[in-house]
């Protein structure tokens, strides 16, 4: 990452941004007048909210290119090994979220259900969102400079 272009940096603080809008909004970890949060932000709410928005910035800035472009050998196009990235961010919209203010929870185990067993899993479902995100960092970082990025 130290020899990373400015262009990579950029990319990597506007996704980081767009990240932590995404997640801090809807969770309601980032007050709005939009949505009223029906539980308080845990301490550990905020940090697990912006340690997954900067991996997630760091990730996708791996993505973008940074030299000319090589002609890929011919042969079917690979699908984009994303899906960590975006299961791990999902992940950390659950953790921090409000657990009596999400829809699909309160209907699988009701209002209390959520409260005795959905929150106590929830930090839980926060170390596996950052684990998954720094595991999906590490791969890409091994192995920005033996697989062309597709284009």
């Amino acid at each position: 990452m130290r020899t990373w272009p400015t262009r990579r940096w950029l990319a990597a603080a506007a996704v980081t941004v767009i990240a932590a809008l995404v997640i801090g909004v809807p969770t309601g970890v980032v007050p709005t007048p939009f949505y009223t949060r029906m539980t308080p932000v845990l301490w550990w709410n905020y940090p697990v909210w912006l340690v997954s928005s900067v991996l997630e910035g760091l990730l996708v800035a791996t993505y973008v290119r940074i030299g000319p472009a090589d002609v890929p050998a011919a042969g079917p196009p690979e699908r984009p090994r994303t899906v960590r990235a975006l299961g791990a961010g999902l992940l950390s919209a659950f953790a921090v979220g409000c657990p009596i203010c999400n829809k699909l929870v309160v209907l699988a185990i009701g209002v209390s259900g959520a409260l005795t067993f959905f929150a106590p899993v929830q930090p839980v479902l926060a170390v596996a969102s950052v684990a998954l995100l720094v595991h999906a960092l590490v791969r890409r970082l091994r192995t920005a400079n033996v697989c062309a990025v597709p284009s």
